[in-house]
């Protein structure tokens, strides 16, 4: 059986740009005799700030639960959240190619999958066509959590039944997800407390989207 040899666009197995082979600076000889550092005190500090951020993912969920222990965990909708990553909410909405999608409850926020979208600047101006295709990509959310938000994307997300909420930047997206949940079973609280006090029978106040 022949060898593979692989092609000059590709060549996988060499070290450094095609017509520049470095690969005779890399042999195991000189390898060996490398005095690699691996700089432990750096590693170190680095691996508690990574403890330290997980830490503080994990106070604001719980804090976040505690706030949202009355409602009924029955009662439960769909958030979608603008992300660079990090577990934060950190991205502009004209920015975003995909948005994270969370069912939220009184004990939790769950991530349920993501959207993919064209973002919607391009170039510093809004697409509207390309804003009509995420409105729809997220017509089942309740609302949309972000760094920030155009005024003309706010309102047609408005005319759409998805709240845009930019309150949360730099916000844990659970902890944000919750807080936002909180708001909406006191809002909707309040809603049913005027329409029975307005004499209303009946009355019933949904904390998610009208079919």
């Amino acid at each position: 059986m022949s060898v593979m040899r692989h092609c000059r666009q590709c060549r996988a197995d060499a070290v450094g740009f095609l017509g520049d082979d470095r690969g005779q600076e890399f042999t195991m000889a000189k390898v060996e005799a490398m005095d690699v550092s691996c700089e432990p005190e750096k590693r170190k500090v680095y691996r508690e700030l990574v403890e330290a951020g997980r830490e503080a993912a994990r106070e604001a969920r719980s804090a976040a639960r505690r706030e949202t222990a009355g409602a009924s965990p029955d009662a439960k909708i769909l958030v979608a959240v603008a992300t660079k990553g990090g577990g934060i909410v950190n991205e502009h909405f004209g920015h975003a190619r995909e948005f994270q999608i969370y069912e939220v409850c009184a004990t939790g926020a769950m991530f349920v999958g993501h959207r993919r979208v064209d973002g919607y600047c391009q170039g510093g101006y809004g697409e509207e066509e390309l804003l009509d295709a995420v409105i729809r990509a997220i017509r089942d959310c309740v609302a949309v959590l972000v760094f920030r938000i155009g005024s003309c994307p706010r309102k047609a997300l408005d005319a759409a039944g998805i709240e845009p909420v930019d309150r949360f930047a730099y916000e844990y997206i659970e902890k944000a997800c919750l807080e936002y949940y909180k708001d909406r079973v006191q809002r909707s609280k309040e809603a049913e407390h005027l329409l029975q006090s307005s004499g209303t029978a009946g009355a019933c106040v949904s904390l998610g989207r009208e079919a």
